[in-house]
């Protein structure tokens, strides 16, 4: 990969000597998580997104969980200590983290914010989120992903 192909993403995980393995794929705006995940030719509980949310109290929070899963604002809330979460609108995303709706990563926004990964992902060997820009996804280790951005596991996802 050519050096101006580099995500903020993947300068952040080399600089803290995380190996990773870049993927990319042609974006269709209308594309669901779990295309995606049949893009990358991966199982769609492998594949995470990643949700920016604020609490009651006016603190934002991120919280990466699988594409094909529903966040929990109830299990959210509670993971973080807060009465109520609620999802970010979408026009605030980028000025916030400095990513777009669709290329949004757990790892190198413009600041560091709580971050929680659904606790399925422990049970994983890689998983993917995103490299910060749409078409790239990052295939890691959970436990790289944790330390790369502090996370917090809990489970986060709704009942089935």
């Amino acid at each position: 990969m050519k050096k101006e192909d580099k995500t903020n993403v993947m300068r952040v995980l080399e600089a803290k000597k995380i190996g990773y393995v870049s993927h990319s794929y042609e974006p269709d705006a209308t594309m669901s998580g779990e295309q995606i995940a049949g893009l990358l030719g991966e199982k769609p509980d492998k594949v995470y997104k990643t949700l920016v949310t604020q609490g009651k109290s006016g603190a934002y929070y991120v919280f990466v969980v699988p594409v094909k899963e529903e966040l929990d604002l109830k299990k959210a809330a509670k993971a973080t200590g807060e009465k109520a979460i609620s999802m970010l609108k979408q026009k605030d995303l980028l000025p916030l983290t400095g990513y777009v709706h669709g290329g949004c990563s757990p790892i190198g926004m413009k600041k560091q914010f709580p971050t929680y990964l659904h606790e399925a992902a422990q049970e994983m060997d890689k998983i993917f989120v995103s490299a910060g820009k749409v078409g790239f996804q990052i295939e890691l280790a959970p436990e790289d992903l944790i330390r790369a951005a502090g996370c917090k596991v809990a489970d986060l996802v709704m009942d089935n």
